[in-house]
């Protein structure tokens, strides 16, 4: 079966009752899939689907199976089909819209990435246009694809609707054709970019015929890379000021957003890294390259994760910091979010290395959020991401098999504290909870090669990190909880504290060790910490404390610091 004639498209009903209206048509069927758990996990609609649609050379026309279904849309009220919140597109002008021009790319992605060519080309150029119509059923698909869920959704027979597209694109590509061989199409071979744009300034339609003559100019290049480096050199021609700059630097922006989009495009561009999580980390640069700069300098987290650019790249990141570039790093900026709320691992063979580099692109995304992407956009993309860190698979990779459980507490302190959203949270809490309350744990700390002050000093630095990896107090404090009972056990055994109370040495030493144990520096909080705090506050008391302490001013301010935060000031 020819791979181009099976599809896979995402329906949504947007409350209990509605209609099936298409979302997505992609002939992916992992993207298909995850764009509709995407869609289920935000709550942004009631149910969803995702059809495999197979094309019947003889009926000449697509067969729909699903393969997979959620929500409970179904058992509601079915009410009369509703349209889609988007218009039909009814005048050929209708076709040059940026969402028009989205839909064409999802619908002809195959033949456009074949063709090096992205749907403002094909919308700007005669000779793709005819490429097209020559290509035999490729059209003819695409119309079906977007004709059936439209259909449908309206309330119109699919014939109705096909024929109502035929005719739109038939007027749309007769006046291409006929505004080609009237000469209207700015040639820049003929005339500079900057006169035509200064030309066509006031021309009711000057973006379709500026857009032609950008669209000519990027015709005869091999590759992506060469599109956008005569896009760039285009925008180099400007001037500071000049008439038509606003209306150039908007049409170049166009088909440099949707290359930069595509995944083709961007990899020629970048460079294909080594996973997700490379490829976006240079995304992430190229966007926001100012940010980034700024924040590697800082954190040798992000340094360590951002790649290098291209010259290429770099001389694209310069024009993506101005802000008459703002919809080209919006269109990279929707990416990297669609990716990061993606099901597709950021490192697939690094668990660890997945947390640093979700870590690092947290870090650059917040940074820069509002010049380059809505803050809650980012919340909302790392919040997706980080359910998918807390699942059972990933924290057994993470994980290992090689761990002791005091590395595996550790080990999830970090991923507890590198995920967001309270649901996320909770859910790494509870594998926080699992070894640190587990009879594991226990024995090897107890049984540990170490000697009790050492043991009770891990336990009280376990104790504070879990008290600041981001868990609310009800989920937190059990825990602290728990390793201050272990240590209090071991205490208990080894009667540190007594030990360290009745020591041959200096009472402002024995007190000042005392109540490090007593604030939980050295000590858990818990029994333990009680017992040093009870025998600190009798020390203190003595006359032979009071004197070494008069003798010793020096240590007089460390040992008030401590009297106090173990609540025994006067």
């Amino acid at each position: 079966m020819d791979g181009h004639t099976v599809h896979f498209e995402v329906y949504v009903r947007k409350g209990p009752g509605a209609a099936w209206t298409l979302d997505t048509a992609t002939e992916s069927r992992a993207a298909a899939i995850d764009t509709a758990n995407q869609l289920m996990a935000e709550g942004r609609v009631a149910a969803v689907k995702v059809t495999k649609e197979t094309y019947d050379e003889e009926a000449r026309e697509y067969r729909a199976v699903v393969i997979q279904k959620q929500g409970s849309a179904d058992g509601a009220a079915k009410s009369k089909p509703q349209a889609e919140p988007q218009p039909l597109c009814v005048t050929p002008q209708d076709l040059y819209t940026s969402h028009a021009r989205e839909r064409i790319g999802r619908l002809l992605e195959a033949w456009l990435e074949r063709n090096y060519a992205t749907p403002f080309e094909l919308l700007h150029r005669p000779d793709l246009v005819e490429n097209l119509e020559a290509s035999g059923t490729e059209l003819q698909h695409a119309l079906q694809k977007i004709a059936i869920p439209e259909a449908h959704a309206r309330g119109m027979s699919v014939h109705e609707l096909i024929r109502a597209f035929h005719t739109l694109i038939e007027r749309a590509v007769d006046k291409l054709m006929g505004d080609a061989k009237k000469g209207l199409l700015p040639n820049f071979r003929k005339e500079s970019f900057a006169k035509a744009a200064d030309r066509l300034a006031n021309n009711p339609e000057r973006g379709y015929l500026l857009g032609a003559g950008v669209a000519g100019a990027i015709a005869d290049a091999k590759c992506w890379g060469e599109k956008v480096t005569i896009l760039l050199d285009l925008a180099d021609e400007w001037p500071e000021n000049g008439r038509g700059r606003a209306l150039a630097l908007s049409t170049i922006q166009q088909p440099l957003a949707e290359i930069l989009e595509a995944k083709p495009g961007i990899n020629e561009i970048l460079g294909r890294g080594a996973d997700l999580g490379e490829n976006l980390a240079a995304l992430t640069r190229l966007a926001a390259f100012e940010t980034v700069d700024k924040l590697a300098k800082r954190e040798a987290a992000v340094a360590k994760c951002m790649p290098e650019l291209s010259g290429l790249a770099m001389r694209l990141a310069v024009w993506l910091a101005s802000e008459t570039f703002m919809d080209t790093r919006a269109a990279i900026g929707r990416r990297i979010l669609r990716e990061l709320a993606g099901a597709r691992r950021l490192r697939p063979s690094d668990a660890a290395g997945e947390i640093d580099i979700l870590r690092a692109l947290g870090m650059t995304l917040t940074a820069s959020a509002g010049k380059l992407l809505p803050l809650q956009d980012v919340q909302a993309a790392f919040i997706a991401r980080s359910k998918m860190l807390i699942t059972g698979d990933f924290v057994e990779a993470y994980l290992g098999h090689d761990m002791s459980s005091k590395q595996e507490i550790e080990a999830l302190v970090w991923l507890t504290e590198n995920v967001i959203g309270p649901a996320n949270k909770r859910k790494a809490g509870g594998w926080l909870k699992a070894v640190i309350t587990s009879l594991r744990f226990e024995k090897e700390i107890m049984a540990a090669d170490e000697s009790p002050a050492a043991k009770l000093a891990t336990l009280a630095a376990l104790q504070r990190s879990v008290g600041r990896c981001g868990l609310v107090e009800e989920d937190f404090r059990p825990l602290q909880e728990k390793l201050g009972e272990i240590g209090g056990e071991i205490d208990a055994r080894s009667k540190v504290t007594q030990g360290v109370a009745r020591a041959n040495a200096p009472a402002v030493q024995r007190l000042t060790v005392l109540l490090k144990l007593a604030v939980g520096e050295s000590c858990p909080l818990g029994p333990a910490a009680n017992r040093a705090r009870s025998e600190a506050l009798r020390l203190v008391k003595l006359d032979e404390t009071r004197a070494g302490l008069a003798a010793a001013p020096e240590q007089m301010q460390q040992v008030r610091d401590l009297i106090q935060q173990a609540g025994l000031a006067a």
